[in-house]
């Protein structure tokens, strides 16, 4: 049987609108997003309660009202403006899971740990690059509870009448738009696989004697 955390399709990003949360804190771990009590599962769901746990809840795990993503309307923000070194550490991929699950889809930083920015675009979330003049502009709309707009297609964040460009690599950009996680690529090779595989028996038929 295949496990959950194959059996859930990527979605595809192309455009993204939302009041930003802004958590301005620097060299945020993994540890921090999700902590390792909660890594005993595989599956993709189920993280989002418990993303930033230690921030969110006090010792008796009730809420810490004053924490920037218990609070309306940043509770359900899908853009999350970080410090600088967000997701350092530990290379855990329920770290964007945690934040997948809690409704977050892009995180915007002026420098990621290069373990988490890659499994960021493995699991839909895309991660912006920003110089920190940019990111406190924008933390402004977070302030003011107001919404930016991020545009993937033509490399983007509009905000009020000011835009800024980003940079994100072709590749991690057309797996993106199209919602292609590892899976999904394999699978669109799956006829060129199938016919070295067939090349294969004929060249070397005693790899596939066991084979049923």
């Amino acid at each position: 049987m295949m496990s959950e955390s194959i059996k859930i399709k990527m979605q595809k990003f192309n455009n993204l609108k939302s009041i930003p949360a802004y958590l301005p804190i620097v060299n945020i771990d993994t540890d921090m997003i999700i902590p390792k009590q909660f890594l005993k599962t595989i599956k993709r769901t189920g993280l989002g309660k418990n993303l930033f746990y230690e921030m969110r809840y006090d010792n008796d795990g009730k809420v810490i009202e004053n924490f920037v993503l218990n609070k309306k309307p940043y509770n359900n923000s899908n853009i999350l403006i970080a410090g600088n070194n967000f997701g350092c550490g530990s290379s855990r991929e329920h770290a964007p899971w945690a934040l997948l699950d809690f409704g977050i889809t892009c995180v915007i930083s002026t420098s990621y740990a290069d373990i988490f920015y890659n499994n960021c675009f493995k699991n839909g979330i895309l991660p912006i690059v920003l110089d920190e003049d940019k990111i406190k502009e924008l933390s402004e709309y977070s302030n003011r509870q107001e919404e930016i707009l991020v545009d993937l297609k033509d490399e983007k964040i509009t905000y009020g009448n000011n835009e800024v460009s980003f940079k994100i690599d072709p590749f991690k950009k057309k797996c993106l738009m199209e919602g292609l996680d590892d899976i999904a690529l394999s699978l669109e090779k799956s006829d060129k696989i199938k016919s070295f595989e067939d090349k294969l028996k004929i060249k070397k038929p005693w790899l596939f004697n066991d084979q049923s």
